[in-house]
Formats: structure tokens, sequence, C-alpha cells
């Protein structure tokens, strides 16, 4: 964990334990590119969720390409996975990871990259450091302020029927102002999920 006095930010090319929520493992591609942004958050803890969502969406603001965001904390190109977002807090102080494939000729099954040419070993660190001056511009404003209907549109979860653990099961309708995904069950109902609260979201 950083615990930075000021904002900090770590970049490298590669990152040999990476993972996602959950402990789940991230796959590094040959060229990538991970960063770290270390910021004691002034918004309240009750907006911490949140933060993720902001990534995302600076992530659509700055990363080439037509990236879309897949609720939580994925990021894809074409349907694939290309990035992810990884965010974790304690005593105020809040690291938000991205870890981003910038090319992968042999690419595994399940993920992708957002190039299809090499950029070359000085894209990643470029694009890091401009995410991350721009999330932290974000990041220092209001809570209320976040970029909700950005997020909306850039969401690929939005219209889907998804099922998550241990037997839900429903149409995702909706991005609350709180961040969480609203769904609506049979018959009509709707229910809000927190990322804390499920393990997968998966389209069917």
């Amino acid at each position: 964990m950083i615990r930075p006095e000021r904002p900090s930010v770590v970049v490298a090319h590669r990152q040999s334990r990476g993972r996602g929520r959950q402990g789940s493992v991230w796959l590094n591609a040959p060229r990538a590119v991970a960063v770290s942004v270390g910021i004691r958050l002034q918004w309240d803890q009750s907006d911490w969720p949140l933060v993720p969502l902001v990534a995302g969406v600076v992530a659509r603001r700055k990363l080439p390409g037509a990236v879309a965001l897949k609720w939580p904390n994925d990021l894809l190109v074409g349907g694939s996975k290309v990035g992810g977002i990884l965010t974790e807090a304690a005593d105020g102080d809040v690291v938000v990871g991205m870890g981003l494939n910038l090319f992968w000729a042999d690419v595994s099954v399940g993920f992708g990259a957002l190039m299809s040419l090499d950029p070359g070993e000085e894209a990643g660190p470029s694009l890091a450091i401009e995410w991350a001056e721009a999330l932290l511009e974000c990041l220092n404003g209001s809570a209320e302020d976040w970029p909700l209907q950005e997020y909306r549109e850039g969401c690929t979860t939005l219209g889907q029927e998804i099922t998550w653990e241990p037997d839900g099961r429903g149409i995702a309708v909706d991005i609350g102002p709180d961040g969480s995904l609203v769904v609506e069950v049979p018959p009509g109902e709707r229910v809000s999920l927190r990322s804390g609260e499920v393990r997968h979201v998966r389209g069917t």
C-alpha cells in the first residue's frame, strides 16, 4: 500500500504478480503497462466505490481507440478485455491501479490488446502518466460531480442479461448515482448490485 503525503504515481512495463478483484489472476501481454496512483482522498468513505468507475471513464477519455467499460472495473475493445482497474484503500489513502495490454501478437483466449501494432516501449508510460494526471484531477473534485452519464454511455453491461453469484439473474438497466449496477429481475422488480457484494457479473 502506497501511503502518500501527496499524490504519487508508479509506472512499470511489466508486473510479475498482477491480480484483479478478489485475487483473480491478471495475464500480462508482452507489450503492456501497469500504473498505480496513490492519493489521500478527501471524499467520504461511502463514495469510495465510485473511484474505479471514475478511473474507467478517464481511461475512455485518454486511451486511443473505442474503449468500452464492463461494470465495475474492466476495459474492453471489440468485446475483449484489454485492461482492468483495481482500487484498494486504508486509513484515507486510496491506490488506484490499472493494468493495460497494449499489444499482443499471440493473444490468449478471452483477452485482447489496445493496439493492433506494437507502439514501442515509450507508449505505455506516456499513456499511463496522461491517465494518472487526468484521474487525479477528477478525484480532486467533488464525488457528487463524478461523470455518471459518461459511464452509462460507455458501459456495455447495460442492456445485457447477466448472472451473478450465487444464483442471481436479470437485465442490467442502469448505473445508480452511487455507482451500483441496477438490475431488473422478474417480475419487474429492481435490485442494486455493488462491486463488493458480487464475485462475477457475466453476460449470458
